[in-house]
């Protein structure tokens, strides 16, 4: 998985991709591959290859698991981020429409949006991108992606309302920088300030929690009793040699008894 989107960072290196957005991996259906020894095999295969900037390996790997099933919706968006990253666009959006057609799920279409848009194919990025939204609306790197190719598109209120919507669900500067960019391209001074004081305030917010945790931390490690340190060998046969003394000395001091006469003992309770 995490080859997969380490691929895609370098496939899609334009303005685009900023720290928040990220191309999302396959659908998690590699349990037919994984049954399969074989499939196993050239499914390692593929993503070594993929990893050591091997395209032809990997497209060979990828291309006989679809010989064998044909039907294999992760080796078909695999197939798609290996020709992204070789900027064969048109083949890239197919095999991720095939992924997608075989599996409906947000993360194809995400990656569709994604070629769309470096291609600049703006309106089609944006259907892919809220087609994305409406089947699993919860990642806010899909509402950045949208939020970018509506500005390109000249919505700009909607792009502020998908990068608000970003930071509702993750609050942080990240998605606060994305929006001020997008003040700063239109130029909405008053727009940028308060976004600004946004991003200072959260910033600080931050620090605040940092510290206080870091506190809290300081006074756990303080209040935690001090282990005393393990007799040495030394030290524990000393102690044994004490407490034998101290048993024996206990025996000395311990008063004898007289024996009884059991005839006086007798009498005496007559």
């Amino acid at each position: 998985m995490l080859a997969a989107v380490i691929i895609l960072v370098f496939a899609f290196f334009t303005v685009f991709f900023v720290p928040a957005v990220r191309p999302e991996p396959e659908p998690a259906n590699e349990d037919a591959i994984k049954k399969d020894p074989q499939l196993k095999k050239l499914w390692s295969l593929a993503q070594s290859a993929m990893r050591e900037r091997k395209p032809l390996k990997a497209e060979k790997a990828l291309l006989t698991i679809l010989k064998f099933d044909e039907k294999n919706a992760a080796a078909y968006n695999r197939l798609g981020i290996l020709y992204a990253k070789e900027k064969h666009y048109k083949e890239a959006i197919e095999c991720f429409e095939i992924a997608q057609s075989l599996d409906n799920n947000a993360s194809s279409l995400h990656n569709v949006g994604l070629i769309y848009y470096e291609t600049s194919k703006y309106e089609k990025a944006a259907m892919a991108f809220s087609q994305a939204i409406a089947l699993e609306g919860d990642q806010p790197a899909r509402y950045i992606a949208y939020a970018k190719a509506l500005e390109k598109l000249g919505e700009r209120n909607k792009a502020v309302e998908a990068l608000e919507t970003a930071y509702s669900l993750n609050p942080s500067t990240v998605v606060l920088r994305h929006l001020l960019e997008l003040y700063e391209n239109a130029g909405d001074a008053e727009n940028i300030e308060v976004t600004k004081r946004r991003i200072e305030d959260l910033q600080l917010k931050k620090a605040e929690l940092e510290a206080k945790a870091a506190s809290r931390a300081k006074r756990n490690i303080l209040s935690r009793p001090t282990k005393k340190p393990k007799p040495t060998e030394a030290e524990r046969a000393a102690a044994k040699t004490q407490r034998a003394e101290a048993k024996a000395q206990a025996r000395a001091n311990r008063p004898v008894r007289k024996p009884v006469n059991k005839l006086a003992k007798k009498r005496k309770i007559i």
